[in-house]
């Protein structure tokens, strides 16, 4: 096969064309695209940084010959040919005795005017720790562990207590005085919501494994939003009617998807307010598993889409942190429990703002016939 040609991309006011070759040079991540045999027929300078070679020494030499034959980066060529679209894996370890080790993430797709070639790009890992806040968040909650536990162990009791002697006291008082002690009874009330809410963030806290409809999930968050905190906001569905059923705890994926939801409702404007829910099978979403080397698929993508005023670029960063947020009365506590239940599920969320749209993207596994087993 002949070499990959990169052309120009031309202006047509002005004639001038952009060399496509600069462009890709100019990137700090390692692009490089194989043939059917696995030969090299395009490789940018990061990638001759990455290989430690010059392109003319690597032009036409097999992948097979530069990396070991287990590396994670032939699966996943394997992978875009076989399901013919793209794919992407995350937190891959690359090591050679010459290139040395490097943490990356890949991304294959096929290069639609090459029958039988494939682009792999390499984003080296000091790209993609600026990425991951947005994409695995796995310790955003880690910091309040600690205080969850001491929330669910040692709080709990002397609050029932407390509400106990006002129930007792409640019957022994004036109309005027009872208005109080219900008072005690609704805050001690609301304080062991707030701590059943902190045990989600504790290790201990379990995920069930079952078969979960997404779509009646969302058609659940749906009909609580529209007569709740929602109303009068414009909601568009676009499901895949197809798509399998997940792997989760129902209850803990209502509450992923009322927090972002809700957080829509309140960022759209008061007048042209619009949500959209959708549903998504993509294929090559893979991820590690925490505490272990097992990756697993993650091919179910949940959006929730908003047109508001977007996410301002200073909090960003830390979007998903606990006791961060942007709204006065806010307890900071929403994405960050989003983003740990996500995590119990074994998936992702990834965020993208501007000024008119926000996007958040849950990836989650399917059920498997092996688990209903």
């Amino acid at each position: 096969m002949s070499t990959l040609a990169v052309k120009p991309w031309d202006d047509d006011e002005t004639g001038n064309g952009i060399d496509g070759d600069q462009v890709l040079n100019a990137l700090t991540a390692t692009v490089i695209a194989v043939d059917e045999t696995g030969a090299i027929q395009y490789i940018n300078a990061a990638g001759e940084q990455f290989l430690r070679a010059s392109a003319g020494n690597l032009m036409h030499q097999s992948l097979a010959d530069l990396l070991p034959a287990d590396s994670p980066l032939f699966s996943l060529i394997d992978q875009a040919r076989a399901h013919q679209q793209a794919v992407s894996e995350y937190d891959i370890t690359i090591e050679t005795p010459r290139i040395g080790r490097h943490f990356v993430n890949l991304h294959a797709a096929l290069a639609p005017d090459c029958p039988g070639m494939v682009v792999v790009t390499v984003f080296p890992r000091s790209i993609a720790d600026k990425i991951d806040r947005q994409l695995t968040h796995r310790g955003a909650a880690r910091s309040v562990t600690a205080m969850a536990s001491l929330m669910a162990h040692e709080v709990k009791n002397p609050l029932s207590g407390i509400r106990g002697a006002a129930q007792l006291l409640e019957d022994s008082e004036n109309e005027e005085n009872r208005g109080l002690t219900s008072l005690i009874r609704d805050e001690v009330d609301r304080i062991c919501a707030l701590v059943d809410r902190m045990g989600l963030f504790t290790d201990e806290a379990q995920v069930r494994r079952d078969a979960v409809n997404i779509h009646q999930v969302l058609d659940h968050v749906h009909q609580i939003a529209r007569n709740g905190f929602a109303k009068g906001i414009r909601f568009v569905t676009n499901f895949d009617p197809s798509l399998p059923s997940v792997r989760g705890d129902r209850d803990q994926l209502v509450q992923v998807f009322l927090n972002l939801v809700k957080n829509a409702a309140e960022a759209v404007p008061d007048s042209g307010g619009e949500i959209i829910l959708e549903s998504a099978y993509r294929h090559g979403i893979r991820m590690a598993l925490p505490g272990g080397g097992d990756r697993v698929e993650l091919p179910l993508v949940i959006s929730v889409i908003d047109n508001g005023a977007g996410i301002t670029e200073d909090l960003r960063p830390y979007l998903f942190d606990p006791f961060v947020s942007n709204k006065p009365d806010g307890s900071g506590l929403g994405l960050a429990l989003v983003a740990q239940i996500v995590q119990g599920h074994g998936g992702i969320i990834e965020c993208e703002s501007d000024q008119k749209r926000t996007v958040f993207k849950v990836f989650l596994p399917m059920f498997t016939e092996t688990e209903a087993s």
